[in-house]
């Protein structure tokens, strides 16, 4: 997959000016062989132990040199044209400190791949099941956002950090990715930053994706589910410490371990 995503942006990203970073987290597969043999042109940060999304993606932002960054998945496909369209979009759009692509399945289906920031009571609706039943309120479906319908231009929260399209300016006004978070929340995190620094996110459904999904955690199994209920309890601890979130927080986290168990011994179960 890694290796198509490479063939994909050099064949599709010709009218552009760009370098290309690609962080080996300590991978067994012989990737970063392969990106070397067959990329050479590629800037190879092979690291020795897994670092985590994160501090990889902070090692090749402080490497980069443009006024913009991508952060990608490898398990992405770009088509001819769209990261130009997503650049025209950044340079039309001043006020915009990100982007997030419309992303399908390789069958042609829409991924759901923007959310609103999981605010405690956003997350209380979750939890209660209001946003299952309510599925078209945007009151009660803040978090997943079922409502939206990925057809329009639109500001969000968070789109997907598969494919987010960052301003270089926004970098160093607020920092990279906070490392607390290794592999989940990390681009919630930073956008919600983002948004607070007074910077626009949109979604754009002109720079469209094909994401295959979850190709890397997957490898991870149950240990995943453990690490996103942690990484939700660690972003409420750094961006909602005021006393008036203490009771949802600590409803929040005694509800959110036996779901992680649960969620858990689904992904034992099928692995």
């Amino acid at each position: 997959m890694l290796l198509a995503a490479l063939e994909s942006i050099y064949s599709g990203c010709r009218d552009l000016e760009f370098e290309v970073i690609v962080v080996d987290n300590n991978s067994t597969d012989g990737s970063a062989a392969a990106v070397a043999e067959q990329f050479p042109n590629v800037d190879l940060i092979a690291n020795h132990t897994n670092t985590g999304y994160a501090e990889g993606n902070n090692q090749a932002i402080h490497r980069s040199k443009f006024p913009y960054v991508l952060l990608l998945n490898p398990d992405v496909l770009i088509p001819v044209g769209a990261l130009a369209k997503a650049v025209s979009f950044m340079e039309a759009h001043k006020e915009a400190g990100a982007l997030g692509a419309r992303q399908i399945h390789p069958d042609g289906e829409l991924q759901r791949s923007v959310r609103g920031f999981p605010t405690p009571l956003a997350i209380s609706w979750e939890m209660l099941g209001l946003s299952r039943v309510f599925s078209k309120s945007r009151f009660f479906g803040a978090y997943r956002m079922t409502w939206f319908t990925y057809k329009e231009v639109a500001e969000v929260d968070q789109p997907m950090g598969t494919f987010l399209l960052i301003r270089r300016a926004v970098i160093d006004s607020i920092g990279v990715m906070d490392e607390q978070f290794p592999i989940f929340f990390n681009e919630v995190d930073w956008c919600l930053r983002c948004k607070r620094a007074g910077w626009k996110i949109f979604f754009s459904p002109d720079v469209e994706i094909t994401h295959y999904g979850g190709a890397s955690t997957v490898q991870a199994g149950p240990a995943m589910a453990w690490e996103s209920r942690r990484a939700l309890l660690r972003f409420y601890g750094k961006h909602y410490r005021n006393p008036i979130y203490w009771p949802l927080r600590a409803a929040i986290a005694l509800a959110s371990w036996p779901h992680a168990w649960m969620q858990a011994t689904k992904r034992k179960a099928v692995h």
